[in-house]
């Protein structure tokens, strides 16, 4: 509390009311109100301690508060450019960017009649045939993918804010890094439960269950059943937002070996959609997708301190790994090199399902260009020859090639475990304790905060201005006209005033 004045007058002292306010930048000293000058605000910059307690540990900054320190502004970082501002402004605004995007799509759909053709492409799926019942591909299946992509993102950045890591902090985990990554693979692992459970059904009701020699059968086919579609589509748009996430995410070790890993799914996927291979793209997805169950479930339970569980849990991780990724796969891969070359016929083929022509040979004159075409082209050739073939089995390979030497990585962690060690990610962070910590550092002081003070101002009894106060209450007034007991301070009418005397002169004008 300020220090009390006291004035003096021939007719002696007038009795004074005292009158305390709470700014973020006005020292404690009192102030005499009369109509002398504001002093100089004496402003105070404090350096946030960093806090063990999780409830100050998340949230939007500008909600953060300790004590009786306030949040005044954020400074902007150095070399921030328009590109990079524009960047961490969608990171941090991923939720109403996404389901403000969804909610407008909705309302113009449900309001403008005349734009449903159009925005029913968005969550709908496109080039049904009402013949066979079945569904064609073309360029308007884009649309879904967008907007797959769109709830993905939403669905992520929420799950994540408002249900993982609530749950995160409520089981005792309090450092931030713990937190985000706890956070993100209990997203994966909701994810993966779905779309796994979803492929594995399709799977399990397809012809080509436990049959490698039904998965080139009926080849060329250029339509398919409503529920693969779009369960090819969904994971698509999956892997497309995964490029967003991994570059969002704080980088480990082996970030490029993730995004290139993410390239070749996504070509695997689009290639085998748009190609009419979708039953073997079905039947890998569902061999990765099974381990991708119990990493992160082997994760979560070490972030919450169950680490016999997570010992155990990764024992199971990596013989699914192994039998998944590196016998069933190979086994696909088999498949691809010896069933294609017995089943399908050799040649292209033009037109829809029902309507080929066919079979010729592919033309000269477009050299191996003829393979992009059916990427973009619904009706036009699409071919099967040894080049095909090659182009797939490498990128098979390939991604077998990137998946045993995560398995080397596997393999020394479950040494670890025999030694007693734990089951710990040698993927780890680029960034050690101590940089994580800088990054703290470096994150905070973006802003700039305040001590909050009070302020005690002596004002005569004859200076109160109480005429017009239920006038200027229904009027509102301004900032500096009322105040929260209703009374007018002479002088405060004047608003560069007032933020002067609060310290905000330099930030409002």
């Amino acid at each position: 509390m300020g220090d009390s004045h006291t004035q003096s007058s021939s007719n002696g002292p007038d009795p004074r009311v005292r009158r305390n306010t709470a700014t973020s930048s006005v020292p404690s000293s009192g102030v005499t109100s009369s109509n002398s000058a504001a002093l100089p605000p004496q402003r105070r910059t404090v350096k946030r301690e960093k806090s063990g307690n999780p409830k100050n540990m998340n949230g939007p900054l500008y909600m953060q508060r300790n004590e009786n320190i306030v949040l005044v502004r954020r400074v902007k970082r150095k070399g921030e450019g328009p590109l990079k501002q524009l960047t961490r402004w969608f990171v941090e605004n991923q939720i109403g960017f996404a389901f403000n995007l969804l909610a407008l799509l909705f309302l113009a759909h449900g309001c403008m009649p005349r734009a449903r053709s159009h925005t029913g492409k968005y969550f709908t799926l496109s080039y049904y045939n009402p013949t066979t019942g079945q569904y064609g591909l073309g360029k308007d299946d884009g649309f879904l993918i967008f907007f797959c992509i769109i709830l993905f993102t939403g669905l992520r950045a929420a799950t994540l804010e408002y249900l993982f890591a609530p749950y995160a902090k409520s089981k005792g985990i309090t450092k931030r890094k713990d937190i985000t990554r706890f956070s993100e693979q209990a997203w994966l692992l909701i994810y993966y439960s779905f779309f796994w459970t979803l492929g594995l059904y399709i799977y399990c009701q397809s012809p080509h269950f436990f049959n490698l020699r039904e998965l080139w059968t009926n080849w060329p086919n250029r339509e398919l059943a409503g529920l693969m579609k779009g369960y090819m589509l969904a994971q698509l748009a999956f892997w497309l937002q995964q490029i967003i996430v991994i570059n969002i995410e704080e980088r480990r070790k082996d970030h490029w070996q993730m995004f290139t890993h993410h390239i070749i799914t996504i070509c695997l996927i689009y290639a085998s959609y748009r190609y009419g291979h979708t039953r073997v793209g079905n039947l890998i997805l569902v061999l990765m997708d099974v381990v991708d169950l119990f990493l992160p479930l082997a994760k979560c339970l070490k972030y919450l301190g169950h680490s016999t569980a997570c010992d155990y849990m990764f024992v199971v991780f990596m013989v699914s790994w192994f039998v998944a990724r590196h016998v069933l796969f190979l086994t696909v891969c088999y498949s691809v090199y010896v069933h294609t070359t017995a089943i399908i016929p050799y040649g292209c083929f033009s037109g829809h399902s029902g309507n080929f022509t066919g079979p010729y040979q592919p033309p000269a004159d477009k050299g191996v260009l003829y393979l992009l075409e059916p990427l973009w082209k619904s009706d036009g050739p699409v071919c099967y020859d040894d080049t095909v073939k090659w182009t797939f089995l490498s990128m098979l390979l390939f991604l077998q090639a990137l998946t045993i030497m995560w398995f080397s990585l596997i393999i020394r962690v479950a040494m670890r475990v025999l030694k007693g060690e734990g089951a710990d990610d040698t993927r780890s962070d680029d960034e050690g304790c101590e940089d994580v910590d800088a990054e703290d550092d470096e994150e905070e002081s973006e802003f700039v905060y305040e001590e909050a003070h009070a302020l005690a101002e002596e004002v005569g009894v004859d200076e109160l201005d109480l005429k017009n106060w239920a006038e200027r209450r229904r009027g509102g007034a301004g900032v500096g006209g009322v105040t929260a007991t209703g009374v007018s301070l002479p002088g405060h009418s004047d608003r560069k005033e007032l933020l002067g005397r609060i310290g905000c002169e330099k930030q409002v004008e």
